[in-house]
């Protein structure tokens, strides 16, 4: 099954604060886990963090593991408690209720014997709609009806607040079709094994469907040959991270003389999208050559292609072959992980992926307290506020762009927990015993949610992350920051730790998140989420000579023998580390004022200490090498031992906390010393 259209599409400028996860068991700073032997002006992630590594290797069925990781696996805990339950009484649940739909998709998920006795019969109707193919114009129409389907592969359409107008939804349609990571994957001479071993992929999955070896060969050099010509006009991640690569507004009859082989007025019509005044068709030049390949490309390579990722795409949800042929070379190959996940992480992956949004209103109603939401508001509040006082005080900017940036932080809208109105989920039927039928029939439903959105008020309530998410995100779009339930424990939060514990974890994450709306590509954006010029010309000359040494500050770490971070595909975090830390230092003074008492050393740290000493916690973990190697060139984050000390070393306030001198790794030197938000 190829997955539906990504629904986070509507957020592909949005910055969330991680795509891992994280989570501690204590509820208090266990001090005993602090390597004294190691100098914190020196190596502080190595102070804070390694003796916790070094006790805690990376599970086997995991390519990391550190803070995010164990939050994550504490939530998956709560869910399948939540989804065993739902199963073993699905049957006596009301009938049409989420409790029945999620405890019927799970059940039907982890019935094993089920799904091998199917082998790939589920994907068998599709593989016979391209073998039916016969013109350029079947190739059109069979993309107008696969995506009518909920189902996706060559690019990506969905719903999402238009730039110019951000108080109305438009469709964007967004390049896609690779298998490989980045487009580079098909070129650079450091992956030519990789491209070796995808091919050998490529082949076995065609094989699993009964295409002889001579054949599967033939098939696969088809394949790679059209996602070569599809990688040489695909953008790379740093160049998808600006906003004018984003968005290309046209009208339909525009983008139809564009595109004579695939109208994309019969394309939305079958789709039941309301295009008013015209959509994004957001790479251009991506889009034309995928027009071309249509008239140009023979039937069946076309074949080969659509073939190979209908097969791949659903492989997951088939028998062992299939299975484990996908884990072998997506996450083996790929990125080194040693052992598949067990069968019921993989069935409530594919739940989060389609109705997590059900799951989330039964995660939220054992697991989220509503004390935690009014504790985690007031701090939100705190945050907010230091972050104004910081933007009013700047000494590099006018006061004309302040005026603008303190008009924005007005219309801050944070979301907290969970929806305030769930999803209605009427429309999607579930049975108790066909897996992949219930994920092509929530697929499909999930698809038509986001359709319907188009030509519609943007609703800045909605939540573009379920609540069981360990994560959290800025839109620029709608100027909301989103905390989901998950992510407020410890060592994030906890209601127990004192002041210095919550602001050094959930504080920086709040501030984080905030100051994604004046990062790079937030700042783009105006107080109402249009994509706006608000500020002066020589403002914007001083931010950006200030982000340039960020640049350059993470373009000098090294992760791996000769792999360095891309400082500019991950300038929007580390902006947002920098400008989270910053005011959540000032959020704890603020509270330590209010709060005399709590001005005192705890297990022998002062507050301000243990402040710098949770941030680092949260980045605590290791990662495997093979996947380390693909973030370095997808994730606009950076590795998490950087994260750790990377903000930091650019802030007074951590040199006068730990008492570094001048020269120590930890306190960079003036001309090098980062001050931004």
């Amino acid at each position: 099954m190829r997955k539906v259209v990504n629904r986070s599409l509507a957020l592909a400028i949005c910055a969330a604060l991680s795509t891992t996860a994280i989570a501690a068991t204590q509820t208090t700073f266990e001090v005993s886990q602090l390597d004294q032997k190691i100098n914190p002006c020196g190596d502080f992630n190595g102070f804070v963090n390694s003796k916790w590594v070094a006790a805690n290797p990376i599970p086997a069925d995991h390519t990391r593991w550190g803070a995010f990781d164990e939050l994550r696996e504490h939530s998956l805990q709560t869910q399948r408690g939540i989804v065993e339950a739902a199963a073993r009484d699905a049957n006596k649940a009301k009938a049409g209720s989420i409790e029945q739909k999620i405890g019927w998709f799970y059940r039907s998920g982890m019935a094993e014997g089920a799904v091998e006795k199917a082998g790939y019969t589920p994907v068998q109707p599709e593989l016979a709609k391209i073998a039916a193919l016969k013109s350029p114009a079947n190739i059109a129409n069979y993309l107008d009806d696969s995506f009518a389907r909920g189902q996706s592969g060559l690019f990506n359409v969905g719903s999402g607040a238009d730039f110019k107008n951000s108080k109305m939804q438009i469709a964007y349609a967004f390049q896609g079709g690779l298998g490989l990571p980045t487009a580079e994957y098909y070129s650079k001479p450091d992956y030519a094994d990789l491209r070796t071993a995808y091919r050998a992929h490529i082949a076995k999955m065609l094989e699993l469907t009964g295409s002889k070896a001579a054949d599967a060969k033939k098939e696969t050099e088809q394949v790679f040959a059209f996602e070569t010509r599809l990688a040489k006009v695909s953008l790379m991640p740093v160049e998808l991270r600006k906003p004018e690569n984003q968005y290309h507004f046209v009208s339909l009859a525009d983008a139809d003389k564009a595109s004579p082989n695939l109208s994309w007025s019969k394309f939305f019509a079958a789709q039941k999208a309301d295009i008013q005044n015209g959509f994004s068709l957001s790479q251009p030049k991506f889009f034309a050559e995928v027009d071309k390949m249509i008239g140009d490309v023979p039937v069946a390579q076309w074949q080969s292609y659509l073939r190979f990722h209908a097969i791949d795409s659903a492989s997951p949800y088939l028998s062992k072959p299939f299975a484990e042929e996908h884990f072998a070379f997506n996450n083996k190959t790929l990125n080194g992980q040693k052992q598949q996940e067990p069968r019921w992480k993989r069935v409530l992956s594919a739940m989060n992926e389609t109705m997590g949004m059900a799951l989330g209103e039964l995660y939220v109603a054992k697991a989220f307290p509503p004390e935690s939401k009014a504790r985690a508001v007031e701090l939100v509040n705190n945050v907010k506020d230091a972050l104004k006082t910081r933007i009013e005080h700047l000494d590099w900017m006018s006061d004309a762009t302040k005026q603008k940036a303190l008009e924005k932080w007005a219309t801050f809208l944070p979301k907290i927990g969970y929806p305030d109105k769930w999803r209605d989920w009427t429309g999607v039927t579930i049975s108790p015993d066909n897996y992949y039928g219930n994920l092509l029939a929530a697929t499909q439903f999930d698809y038509n949610y986001d359709i319907a959105k188009i030509g519609k008020p943007t609703d800045r309530l909605e939540w573009g992350m379920t609540p069981q998410t360990v994560n959290a995100y800025y839109n620029p779009t709608d100027n909301t920051i989103n905390f989901p339930a998950a992510i407020l424990q410890s060592p994030f939060f906890d209601a127990k730790a004192d002041n210095a514990i919550n602001y050094g974890g959930i504080g920086a994450v709040i501030g984080h998140e905030a100051s994604h709306g004046y990062d790079d590509e937030g700042s783009q954006f105006d107080a109402q989420g249009n994509n706006a010029d608000w500020w002066t010309k020589d403002d914007r000359t001083k931010f950006e000579a200030r982000t340039a040494k960020l640049v350059a500050q993470f373009n000098a770490y090294e992760p791996l023998p000769g792999k360095h971070v891309n400082g500019q595909l991950t300038l929007g975090e580390n902006i947002a580390d920098l400008g989270g830390i910053n005011v959540a230092y000032d959020a704890l003074q603020i509270a330590l004022k209010k709060n005399p008492s709590e001005d005192k050393k705890i297990d022998g740290y002062t507050p301000d200490q243990r402040f710098f000493l949770n941030f680092a916690r949260i980045w605590r973990g290791s990662i495997l090498a093979k996947r380390q190697e693909v973030l370095l060139n997808v994730d606009p984050h950076a590795p998490a031992q950087f994260r750790a000390t990377g903000a930091p070393s650019n802030t007074p306030a951590f040199a006068d906390a730990f008492k570094c001198k001048a020269g120590d790794a930890m306190v960079r030197d003036a001309d090098h010393q980062v001050k931004i938000w």
